[in-house]
């Protein structure tokens, strides 16, 4: 039986504008001139390993007419009817996280931003969004955050899962320490800026080892984050790991708290066991959901975790995760849906909390 998402949160839909061109409306002169100048206001410019004709990358009926996927306001205002939800959290991937020029990924951030509020968030009082920024410099970052924070409608900061290095190192802590006196969480969603190989081995040959990888990436900026400080020095930060799958991380919370026990003296600040502080810290978006349709396999898993409190209602449109209205996964324990579908995303997201509850 189809569970209801009535009321729910969707903490992972992705929009997207059709072109640099639509954004050069919210550039400023010199920056609207170089785009055009290269040519770049011709491409779309999105930051995705998905081909863009690939089945998964969109649903049939997601999919405009026009355009490329999620870049249409009258199917994510048909998406938010459809499954009765009361609010959605829009994150825009872009090629500006990949520029090598931090100059022009700030202004990049700033138009994408900008059009974000004028074109979606102006026109659909249920959506919210993660401001995107340059981790290229963190500093520029940091100012964007500070610039747009002024929104109420801005939840959360947007983060790649693979970044120039790991995004515990101090070199991105400017990032945090704006987000934290913000009420922001650190949104942190699969894909990367290609600046090293996906996996530990090397550069792959398929997409389907791309895709299998990202859960390397997320496990890597979990212990960085747990292990170079970063939850110690921003007491009140929280992450959100979007589109992460979940059932990499039974295993990693374990490894990672033996671990820990042996080796304590080579990060003191880590004062308590790893999975007490992901538990508390971190939260994870529901689709793509990795676990077997079998019940008590799913609920060994999230017995496992021991943290129902962990999930965050997602759909992931316009991605191809599941069909037609099925967006509550066979298998999860009812008693979990209320704090999944509204309450836990409630709990994570100040802002949400003040303005939607």
């Amino acid at each position: 039986m189809r569970q209801t998402t009535q009321g729910a949160i969707d903490c992972d839909v992705h929009v997207s504008p059709p072109s640099v061109g639509a954004l050069l409306p919210y550039c400023d002169d010199y920056w609207a001139d170089q785009f055009r100048m290269r040519g770049i206001d011709r491409m779309d410019f999105s930051l995705t390993a998905y081909p863009p004709n690939a089945p998964f990358s969109a649903r049939p009926d997601w999919r405009p007419k026009q355009g490329v996927p999620g870049s249409d306001l009258a199917l994510m205002r048909a998406h938010l009817d459809r499954f009765g939800l009361r609010a959605a959290i829009a994150q825009c991937l872009h090629g500006s996280m990949a520029l090598h020029s931090e100059d022009m990924a700030a202004a990049f951030c700033r138009a994408i931003n900008d059009w974000m509020r004028a074109e979606w968030l102006d026109a659909e009082p249920r959506l919210f969004a993660s401001i995107v920024v340059p981790a290229q410099g963190p500093e520029q970052a940091a100012e964007e955050i500070e610039r747009c924070a002024a929104d109420p409608r801005f939840v959360q900061v947007l983060l790649p899962a693979m970044t120039d290095m790991p995004l515990g190192r101090r070199h991105y802590w400017p990032i945090y320490k704006a987000a934290e006196r913000h009420g922001l969480p650190i949104g942190i969603h699969a894909g990367g800026m290609f600046r090293h190989a996906p996996t530990a081995s090397g550069w792959p040959s398929y997409i389907i080892e791309d895709y299998a990888s990202q859960s390397q990436a997320f496990d890597s900026q979990l212990l960085s984050l747990i292990t170079e400080g970063v939850f110690s020095k921003f007491p009140d930060l929280k992450v959100v790991l979007l589109e992460s799958g979940i059932t990499w991380l039974p295993p990693f919370m374990w490894r990672t708290n033996k671990i820990w026990r042996g080796l304590r003296p080579d990060a003191p600040w880590v004062d308590r066991a790893p999975p007490d502080i992901l538990r508390e810290r971190v939260r994870l978006t529901l689709q793509p959901f990795d676990a077997p349709e079998d019940e008590a396999k799913v609920r060994a898993t999230l017995n496992h975790i021991a943290g129902d409190n962990m999930l965050l209602f997602s759909t992931d449109f316009p991605h191809w995760h599941f069909d037609g209205d099925n967006a509550i996964p066979p298998g999860l324990p009812p008693e979990i849906l209320p704090g999944l579908l509204s309450g836990n995303a409630l709990a994570t997201y100040p802002r949400l909390r003040e303005t939607v509850a």
